[in-house]
C-alpha cells in the first residue's frame, strides 16, 4: 500500500506546476520576476558570461533568434553565471555586444540550477511554468573549441521552439554542448 501512495504522490508532483518565485535584477535595473513568464507561451534563457569567447561568438545568433520569435509570445533572457564578475563590468558587456533582451544577475545561480546548465552558451527552452524542455547548444555550428562550421546544419534550438509553439514534444530535449564552464557557488558560501 506505500508504494501505491508514494507512487500517486510521485505522479501528482509530476503534474503540479512548478512553484518558481524569483526576483532578479537586469543590467538596465529593471527586476525581473517569474510571472513575466505566464505571458509567454515559452522562455529561452542563454546562459553567458563575460569573458566566454564561445558564448560572445553566439551573441549576434542569439539576438537573430530572438528577433525570429519575438512576436510569437516568447520571452527571451540572458543570465550572466558568473557570480564573481563585477555588476559594472556586466552592464558594459551587455551594452557593448549588443543584447537585445534582458540580461540577468542570478547571483545565487538559480535558475542556472533550475536548468541544469554546465556550459556557456548553453540555452534552455522553459515552459511558462518553469518546467525545462530543451536543455543544450543553440546550434551545431561549433564541432569544438577550435573547430566550427561555416553555417549552422542543425538549429537545435530553433527547431526545439517550433515543436513547442506546434504544441509537439521537442524532438531532442537535451543536446550536449561545447562551451566554458560553469563554476557553480555555494549560495550559503557565496561572499
Amino acid at each position: 500500500m506505500a508504494g501505491i501512495v508514494i507512487g500517486f504522490l510521485g505522479i501528482l508532483a509530476a503534474i503540479q506546476p512548478l512553484t518558481l518565485r524569483f526576483a532578479m535584477r537586469d543590467t538596465a535595473g529593471v527586476v525581473h520576476h517569474e510571472d513575466e513568464w505566464a505571458k509567454s507561451r515559452a522562455v529561452v534563457i542563454f546562459f553567458t558570461t563575460t569573458d566566454c569567447p564561445l558564448s560572445n561568438g553566439y551573441i549576434p545568433e542569439m539576438n537573430r533568434i530572438r528577433a525570429e520569435y519575438k512576436n510569437r509570445d516568447v520571452a527571451f533572457y540572458a543570465v550572466q553565471t558568473d557570480t564573481t564578475v563585477p555588476e559594472a563590468e556586466v552592464r558594459k558587456h551587455a551594452t557593448e555586444f549588443g543584447f537585445m533582451f534582458p540580461v540577468l544577475f542570478d547571483p545565487n545561480q538559480m535558475l542556472v540550477r533550475l536548468a541544469g546548465a554546465t556550459a556557456t552558451p548553453e540555452v534552455a527552452l522553459l515552459s511558462h511554468e518553469g518546467s525545462v524542455l530543451y536543455l543544450g547548444r543553440i546550434d551545431n555550428r561549433v564541432v569544438d573549441f577550435d573547430k566550427r562550421r561555416p553555417a549552422a546544419t542543425e538549429s537545435d534550438l530553433r527547431n526545439a521552439i517550433d515543436a513547442v509553439l506546434a504544441s509537439k514534444p521537442v524532438p531532442h530535449p537535451k543536446t550536449d554542448v561545447i562551451g566554458c564552464a560553469i563554476n557553480l557557488v555555494n549560495p550559503e558560501k557565496k561572499p
